[in-house]
């Protein structure tokens, strides 16, 4: 059976054996929510691979676990989105158990998705990664560092957000950019990708009257937001953070540094 899913943030739980299409991140973090729910093989964005090749990260952790799992180019679909994912995704990188299972870099994902039917069950199940959030003081503004963004809630007003996220839409809906009306939201921009999707929760966040910001998965991380926050370089903004005096090829951390709200 084959399911399209949004985000690894969350799978229904018909997801447990299934082949899933799921448009996060090929990160470290999804591998792990993959893994917990007991998926039997899928297919993530590789969110332009980026610094350490965290992007892509997921596969040798689920390799150890016996799920065959592959990434799509960014530059072939649009991360955050599962169908677009299907309908025109390409293959950039597999783990060992999908080779095994014939799927090889430049299939279309569609063909790739039908060949994982004949995955086995997994053999493990990855361990948890850690407390992913994080709140810290910075001057007099709370200080959430999130390696998901939704790991945020509408607690989280007025808090500046730190994420390991990409800045994509999932499911292209603009509801879902951030759940809180941050001060300063910051993601990855997972190599910006195909229809400038990795940046796509800026424009959104403009209109909610929220500053917001990528760093180059080059500079940071994705999947890691004390990566994004103490390496990033930011490479693209909205209108909002242009107000505040931010500009692409800043440091994260430098803008944070001389933080005054």
């Amino acid at each position: 059976m084959q399911i399209l899913a949004p985000t690894a943030t969350h799978f229904e739980p018909t997801a447990a054996g299934a082949v899933v299409v799921c448009g996060s991140h090929g990160g470290a973090y999804p591998g792990v929510l993959v893994s917990k729910a007991g998926i039997r093989a899928v297919i993530l964005n590789d969110a332009g691979v980026g610094l350490d090749e965290a992007g892509i990260a997921s596969l040798s952790l689920l390799d150890r676990y016996g799920v065959a799992a592959a990434t799509a180019s960014h530059m072939s679909c649009r991360i955050g989105d599962a169908h677009d994912m299907l309908a025109r995704g390409v293959i950039s990188h597999i783990n060992m158990h999908a080779a095994q299972l014939g799927l090889l870099t430049g299939m279309g994902v569609n063909e790739a998705a039908c060949l994982l039917e004949t995955a086995r069950p997994p053999s493990g199940i990855a361990p948890d990664m850690g407390e992913s959030r994080h709140v810290e003081q910075l001057s007099k503004t709370r200080l959430l560092l999130v390696d998901s963004a939704a790991l945020v809630d509408e607690g989280d007003d007025g808090a500046i957000v730190i994420t390991g996220s990409h800045g994509g839409l999932v499911d292209g809906d603009p509801r879902k950019a951030l759940r809180a009306n941050a001060k300063l939201a910051a993601f990855n921009d997972a190599g910006i990708g195909i229809d400038k999707c990795g940046i796509a929760r800026l424009p959104a966040l403009d209109d909610r009257g929220v500053a917001a910001v990528t760093v180059s998965c080059f500079s940071a991380r994705i999947g890691n937001a004390r990566s994004t926050l103490e390496t990033g370089c930011i490479s693209a903004t909205n209108s909002r953070a242009k107000l505040m005096g931010i500009r692409e090829g800043d440091a994260l951390a430098a803008v944070l540094a001389n933080w005054g709200g």
